[in-house]
């Protein structure tokens, strides 16, 4: 009997492209817009990612894709997975 592996799926998330360091690094924005747990009040939460560009095809302002993936330094955890608007 051979035991099949399952993968989980991996994080998706949208976010702004903030930074551009490096050749084949950006830092992503991801906002959060949740309600406060006991007044209700909507507050937003912004958390910033440093991304693996291969192609470097992000550029400053855009909204990007990420996934999350294995670490490719101490601290990218995440790739851009596609470019969804160009800033203008």
């Amino acid at each position: 009997m051979t035991q099949v592996e399952t993968r989980n799926f991996r994080k998706l998330r949208t976010g702004t492209v903030v930074s551009i360091s490096g050749e084949k690094t950006c830092t992503v924005a991801i906002s959060i817009r949740k309600p406060h747990p006991k007044y209700g009040k909507m507050q937003t939460s912004t958390k910033k990612l440093h991304c693996h560009d291969e192609e470097g095809v992000a550029g400053l302002g855009d909204t990007v894709q990420v996934m999350e993936t294995r670490p490719l330094s101490k601290t990218k955890r995440w790739r851009v997975v596609e470019v969804g608007e160009k800033a203008k």
